[in-house]
């Protein structure tokens, strides 16, 4: 059969010179095919910058995927500790002294920005939405003690990542910590709710 097809291709100059008229224009004929394969490379670029647009999104899909699933271990981690008290010792040592439910505090209140982070690199929170978010965020104490003894790593992590939105979160909260310290002392954390009587 493959043979057959060679013949085929081979031969087709020959069947088309003896089926042609004898007044066929062999030269306009090839302007013409000339025109097609003109065309056909512009369409040939077309699906090459689809196929690299293809890949890029993949590409992007895969890293956010991997990143859900690194962001999702960690949760479990931390969910794991604010469960069991005696696991709170397998982290890093808080930098001031605390007690063990505040820092189960601190650890949870880790998880809310980490999520807020995560829907603002995803462009799902805009960076006005985010100064809201922090300037309500920041009034509360467990917020403010989390910033003093979280940010220094948040900028750290920041300052070495090759993504240009974690860096700008990090600025927004810097900015919003730091207006929020300025307006005054922060409610603490036992005037929140309510005694019952």
């Amino acid at each position: 059969m493959v043979l057959s097809v060679l013949g085929l291709i081979l031969a087709t100059p020959f069947i088309l010179d003896v089926l042609a008229p004898s007044d066929l224009d062999w030269a306009r004929l090839s302007s013409v095919s000339q025109t097609y394969g003109a065309l056909s490379v512009l369409f040939s670029a077309a699906a090459l910058a689809g196929v690299a647009a293809s890949l890029w999104y993949q590409a992007r899909q895969t890293r956010i995927a991997q990143e859900a699933a690194r962001r999702d271990a960690h949760r479990e981690l931390i969910m794991l500790a604010l469960g069991d008290a005696s696991l709170l010792e397998c982290w890093e040592p808080p930098q001031t002294p605390m007690t063990a439910a505040r820092r189960k505090q601190i650890l949870f209140t880790n998880l809310i920005v980490s999520n807020w982070e995560s829907d603002f690199r995803l462009g799902n929170l805009g960076a006005a939405a985010l100064r809201d978010m922090f300037d309500g965020h920041f009034e509360g104490e467990i917020a403010r003690e989390h910033w003093v003894a979280g940010g220094p790593g948040w900028r750290a992590s920041a300052e070495v990542s090759a993504d240009p939105t974690r860096r700008r979160f990090v600025e927004i909260a810097d900015e919003r910590y730091t207006r929020s310290v300025a307006a005054g002392s922060p409610v603490a954390a036992a005037a929140y709710f309510e005694t019952a009587t």
